[in-house]
């Protein structure tokens, strides 16, 4: 097999996001391979504790791709705070002709968009890809999976770090599948009775109290709160709430447009004309709407920016899926060059923990080598851009920890599930449940 072919054998996807699968990155003509090493979600740390961890196994998941893809030239993006951590990548990178790009700690750092633009110079497309220029980005932990896949190892493991209200922070190599709860429990467990959990993370992520959830392929990490916290109750308002309290309270400050991160690089994302939107429903909805195309949801406006504590992110999120859903495409400005704030407005990583009244919990997340060994695990068959993988296992079936338990559908895009664990399949619907022998 090709390395295109062992990827998708190994079911690779992207560890940083929304988890694309890799193998069709790996099947591009690229001049440049990035690394992504940024990691600017606040509290969590396990791609720096990846990288002085594994160093070799990211350096050469590079390589490989550098080569599947023709690119001559690779970057790895870290943060410059760091840069007395990662002496062996550093090492690594010089042997293997890689050059270390070193980033500034602010918010978001780690979006694709910023970090082409720092690493490279070059600003990508309004609603394109790196590709559109040329590069193909990959998250490090992504990177170290190719090193393992050329070696015919299945994705089955899961870096991830567990922050916030808990007795021991940590960053841990757990199974995918296994449960919230366990890991938590690892990290000593909570430091409060009542909590919630950021799945991914504060700025970006998902809030749940369901501990039985499973960890997937694309999962960054937990962050534990007090349910009393401002952000969890910010997070549990209905959309609707949100959307009401913008209606009636904006008052076009604009500070959530100037501090936006897409539209300091030029692109025409105009969040405080997205909130005219909740207004102007009859009249000119789809108007203001456009403003938020090019938005990437990073959350910056409505949990730093904004003045009056207000939602312009979740404005966007509903003026984007309005256009879809009307079929109405993108018209605006199609001309890119970084706003002369760029540099000035950027917002720094510690002054965001501060706002978002996180700063008790900021500790390093240092790695621990946990032997996990659940009883059972859940494993979604849809963790990864694309169309759910179909199963290919039965109930009842006894597997071992590496076998495929989820194939692609045929022509569509997706990844492999495989199972993290040796036992008996105890459901095979849209997850596969496995139970130890």
């Amino acid at each position: 097999m090709n390395l295109q072919e062992q990827i998708r054998s190994a079911g690779v996807v992207g560890c940083g996001g929304a988890g694309f699968p890799t193998h069709v990155k790996a099947s591009s003509n690229a001049e440049v391979v990035l690394g992504n090493g940024a990691e600017c979600e606040p509290l969590l740390h396990k791609d720096l504790e990846l990288i002085a961890r594994e160093p070799s196994e990211i350096v050469h998941g590079m390589e490989l791709l550098m080569s599947a893809t023709g690119a001559k030239r690779g970057i790895l993006g870290v943060k410059k705070k760091y840069e007395e951590k990662i002496g062996g990548i550093k090492s690594a990178l010089s042997k293997a002709g890689i050059e270390l790009k070193l980033l500034g700690d602010y918010y978001p750092t780690g979006d694709e968009y910023v970090l082409v633009y720092e690493s490279t110079g070059k600003l990508i497309p309004p609603q394109g890809i790196p590709l559109d220029v040329g590069i193909v980005v990959n998250n490090v932990e992504t990177l170290r999976n190719i090193h393992f896949a050329a070696e015919g190892r299945p994705v089955t493991t899961k870096y991830i770090s567990v922050a916030g209200a808990v007795k021991k922070p940590a960053t841990f190599r757990v199974p995918v599948g296994i449960s919230f709860r366990e890991v938590i429990e690892a990290a000593g467990g909570t430091t409060v009775p009542d909590f919630a959990v950021f799945v991914s993370g504060i700025m970006m992520g998902t809030l749940t109290t369901d501990m039985a959830l499973p960890i997937t392929k694309n999962c960054a990490g937990l962050v534990i709160l007090p349910v009393s916290h401002r952000l969890v109750t910010r997070k549990s308002l209905p959309t609707v709430s949100m959307h009401r309290i913008g209606k009636s309270a904006c008052d076009q400050c604009s500070y959530c447009t100037e501090f936006c991160p897409r539209y300091l690089l030029g692109y025409d994302v105009q969040p405080h004309k997205v909130m005219r939107s909740l207004g102007f429903t009859a009249t000119g909805e789809a108007v203001w709407n456009q403003w938020a195309q090019l938005c990437c949801s990073c959350g910056l406006c409505t949990l730093y920016a904004c003045p009056e504590d207000l939602y312009p992110k979740e404005a966007c999120d509903k003026g984007k899926a309005d256009l879809k859903q009307q079929g109405i495409a993108w018209e605006g400005n199609r001309e890119v060059a970084p706003h002369p704030m760029y540099d000035g407005r950027h917002v720094p990583l510690r002054q965001l923990i501060g706002k978002l009244g996180v700063a008790e919990y900021d500790h390093p997340a240092p790695y621990r080598d946990v032997s996990f060994d659940p009883a059972s695990v859940r494993i979604p068959l849809r963790q990864h851009a694309g169309s759910a993988a179909r199963p290919v296992v039965n109930v009842g079936a006894k597997v071992k920890k590496g076998d495929l338990i989820g194939e692609i559908p045929e022509g569509k895009l997706g990844a492999r599930i495989h199972a993290s664990i040796g036992g008996v399949v105890t459901s095979a619907g849209d997850e596969v449940v496995i139970e130890r022998h």
